[in-house]
């Protein structure tokens, strides 16, 4: 605190209004901040001026970063009280019950049925775009099966007919690294998939099927991308004919199905069956193809079960309907986080009328970014999937009678995945924060040392200028004396 002198007057008029509050009325005093005076002259005072300078200078740097850690650990810090909880697990337990009721079962027929429906209505619609008149799916698959073909079409019985060339034939993958072999088969006259055991293969396209391979660059990447991309949309539906007989054709595989028979090809999935297949392989097969999903009539027949392309699409539909409970989750949360903290801003604000809203800090009502919705949603998903992975459990012993093989196919089928992934980015999500938290906490401990530091080394600089200015008076009173005694003689 630096020191003041203080003057006092009596006549009441001052030359400043500002100063009138501070003023008796008995005797007027006014303060003003006493400035030492540095001599410049002395290397040791400029020294030490500036000195205190650069640790003030330090000082405010050091004391901002804290502010900001200060208002970012309070974002990362839960301040959910005993009713935040309550919402939580009640949010929970509505969306849980409502999902048991409401959503039940993952069907793959449903999906298979939904899949295959968008996916013939697409199919017709692109075949229309490229100058189709009609409005059949058979015609629609012709159609495009005329136009669009594909020299990898050549080599069907290489890769096993018209039943496996769409599964182990990679060209015929709807997916970027089917776009890439493709492509690949233009510039190197070779088809790239896998043989029946699950090896990969390549296969030499014979001189009379190269009228489907492009004579320069342009033809190329025609054949490669254009006529390979509207030759998988007929291809997405199964061959006309097959569809003619009322089947609904090999069709193509999905993203996940392409990407699992590309995954089986490398030399870690090695392990062999007793007839020296790769058993990988041949489980993709079964997916593909529909014997792994299918189940058997009363009669004992196999009922055909494809997880192609048709079925994946279908998927994404089922996955949508498991969301609706986790959509409702999450507004029933954060809705009632951004109604408490509105009304909590409102009340300590002492909000009167419309126009006081102005003074509402509506960050801290926002229902997202902040560790307290995020503990929210933690309970409450973790509540709902408790819930969800109980009643999956229950449902799949009644409907298996008792525990069997089938136990754990029946309760797969009950789980909703959405509601279990969601409960999973929550708990990363806290704990993220918790982590974050924990080293700012650590950075501002270490600021306050830095602080501490800089404060002690200011209190040395001060000491100095005292020891400066002491010695500085003791010579003045030196002088003095002399003079004095100067002045005597």
């Amino acid at each position: 605190m630096k020191p003041l002198i203080k003057l006092e007057i009596d006549d009441t008029t001052l030359p400043n209004e500002v100063y009138e509050d501070e003023i008796s009325t008995d005797l007027k005093e006014i303060e003003f901040e006493m400035i030492t005076p540095i001599d410049f002259s002395d290397k040791r005072q400029l020294e030490i001026y500036n000195g205190i300078n650069e640790v003030d200078k330090r000082l405010s740097i050091i004391n901002e970063k804290i502010e900001e850690l200060n208002t970012e650990s309070d974002r990362l810090t839960n301040h959910a009280d005993g009713i935040d909880y309550t919402v939580a697990v009640a949010s929970g337990m509505i969306a849980g019950i409502i999902d048991s009721i409401f959503v039940g079962e993952f069907s793959f027929e449903r999906a298979n049925d939904w899949g295959t429906e968008k996916t013939n209505n697409f199919v017709v619609k692109v075949a229309q775009s490229k100058g189709y008149k009609g409005d059949d799916l058979v015609g629609a698959v012709a159609f495009l099966e005329d136009k669009y073909k594909i020299v990898a079409d050549k080599a069907t019985n290489d890769f096993g007919g018209g039943l496996q060339h769409h599964i182990r034939d990679f060209s015929h993958h709807p997916t970027p690294v089917g776009l890439t072999f493709s492509l690949l088969t233009q510039f190197t006259n070779k088809v790239y998939g896998t043989d029946v055991n699950g090896i990969f293969k390549v296969v030499e396209l014979n001189k009379e099927d190269l009228i489907l391979i492009g004579k320069n660059i342009q033809e190329k990447l025609t054949f490669g991308i254009i006529n390979w991309f509207f030759h998988m949309v007929s291809d997405m539906a199964g061959s006309s004919s097959s569809i003619l007989n009322g089947k609904t054709g090999t069709g193509l595989p999905g993203p996940i199905g392409s990407l699992l028979k590309e995954l089986s090809a490398l030399p870690i999935f090695s392990k062999m069956n007793k007839d020296g297949r790769k058993e990988f392989s041949v489980w993709i097969s079964k997916l593909f193809n529909g014997t792994l999903l299918g189940e058997r009539d009363e009669n004992g027949k196999l009922m055909p079960l494809k997880f192609d392309l048709r079925t994946e699409i279908g998927i994404t539909h089922e996955l949508g309907r498991q969301a609706l409970t986790i959509i409702l989750n999450e507004c029933i949360v954060r809705g009632f986080y951004f109604i408490r903290r509105l009304y909590m801003e409102i009340r300590d604000s002492d909000i009167k009328k419309i126009s006081d809203l102005k003074n509402i800090n509506w960050k801290r009502t926002l229902p997202f970014k902040n560790r307290t919705i995020v503990r929210m949603m933690t309970i409450a998903t973790g509540t709902f999937t408790a819930i969800d992975l109980a009643d999956a459990g229950i449902r799949a012993v009644i409907k298996s009678g008792g525990f069997n093989p089938a136990t754990l196919g029946n309760f797969i089928l009950r789980v909703n995945f959405v509601g279990v992934g969601r409960f999973a980015i929550a708990v990363s999500a806290d704990v993220g924060m918790g982590i974050k938290k924990g080293k700012m906490e650590s950075e501002r401990i270490r600021l306050r040392g830095e602080e501490l530091q800089l404060l002690n080394a200011r209190v040395f600089y001060k000491e100095a200028d005292m020891w400066i200015a002491a010695e500085n008076t003791n010579k003045a009173i030196e002088e003095a004396y002399v003079i004095m005694e100067k002045a005597t003689e």
